[in-house]
């Protein structure tokens, strides 16, 4: 079923504030992200001692946990004040990172985060099965919450992920993909948990369907900046930050915006240069592909489409009381498009 976001008439401009790090961020919910963290740890238990190395393994690589806050923050900002919100967050900590061992290995991927991915270290078939152990896992923890819309939205958003995975392998090495397969990725893939996460929040907290839908229409929109600035930073950010290589994107084969934009706008020699590297793959074309998209001033409308999303994610809550958890929400909107890793 598809989701209802509130018609946004007159976007105000993005909010600029100089975040220098997560954990200034995260200061207002630090006591709820450590709570989020034990259960995390206590869930992660098995008996299985490769599903442990393997779960232990990727959830402790240094993630952003921008999901679980955004559950946190969502969750605060209506006042909630029980401790389901941690179980939630957890879950959908456990979702994405189920998510990153099965892209991985769809992938060929050998770095995340600055680290050798868990496939490299411990073989496809291990990533794959122990990512499979941290969906179930949710889903139990998910049916532990006893609340029915609760799991309406979960397993909805598990359900659009994977269609969301399948597109992208779709589109992989086709040049003909515009934006709008472009986005429809993004949507599915990455910004469907981000709406979950923020609308699991609202459901806590006794928002009504106004809020609920605002919250909801909120994290779908960071959550599509954040993968526009990934892009980005496939092509500009440095290694050291961002912990991947640059040009994994097209090594794999996948259009993203950037490369749409460089073929729409470059010279037929550019667009020639970035359809060949999409097809073929590889990192031979980077120096060329890299040209063109500087030429073509690609990057620059990519961080503004994200500044665009990010103005709609605004105000998408502006009719949230104000708090300093809404004012959170909209740091973290800002985040997403300021950072550099």
């Amino acid at each position: 079923m598809a989701a209802y976001y509130p018609a946004v008439s007159a976007l105000p401009p993005a909010i600029s504030l100089n975040i220098v790090n997560l954990d200034q961020l995260y200061a207002l919910i630090a006591p709820d992200m450590k709570a989020v963290d034990a259960v995390i740890r206590q869930q992660l238990h098995s008996d299985v001692v490769l599903v442990r190395q393997v779960a232990e393994y990727i959830v402790n690589s240094g993630g952003k946990r921008l999901r679980p806050a955004l559950v946190l923050l969502s969750a605060g900002a209506l006042g909630y004040q029980g401790t389901r919100h941690h179980e939630l967050a957890a879950v959908v900590e456990f979702i994405h990172t189920a998510t990153l061992l099965h892209d991985d290995v769809v992938d060929e991927s050998s770095l995340r985060r600055g680290r050798d991915t868990a496939n490299a270290l411990f073989g496809n078939a291990a990533s794959v099965l122990v990512g499979d152990f941290l969906y179930s896992r949710a889903f139990q923890m998910m049916v532990s919450v006893g609340n029915m819309r609760v799991m309406e939205v979960l397993s909805s958003a598990t359900n659009i992920i994977a269609e969301g995975e399948v597109l992208q392998l779709m589109n992989c090495h086709d040049a003909n993909v515009d934006e709008a397969r472009y986005l429809q990725v993004i949507h599915y893939k990455t910004a469907k948990l981000f709406e979950a996460a923020t609308q699991l929040g609202a459901i806590l907290g006794g928002a009504s369907a106004e809020l609920e839908a605002g919250l909801a229409a909120y994290g779908m929109h960071v959550g599509t900046a954040f993968q526009l600035i990934d892009d980005v930073l496939d092509y500009s950010g440095e290694e050291a930050e961002t912990g991947k290589h640059l040009g994994d994107d097209l090594a794999e084969g996948k259009p993203t915006l950037p490369l749409i934009y460089a073929m729409q706008h470059g010279t037929p020699e550019q667009a020639a240069a970035v359809r060949h590297a999409i097809e073929e793959g590889g990192r031979d074309d980077f120096p060329a592909v890299l040209a063109a998209i500087r030429a073509t001033g690609a990057l620059d409308h990519t961080r503004e489409q994200a500044k665009v999303e990010v103005a709609k994610a605004e105000a998408a809550i502006a009719a949230l009381p104000s708090s300093t958890y809404k004012d959170s929400l909209l740091e973290l909107s800002s985040f997403a498009v300021a950072r550099s890793y």
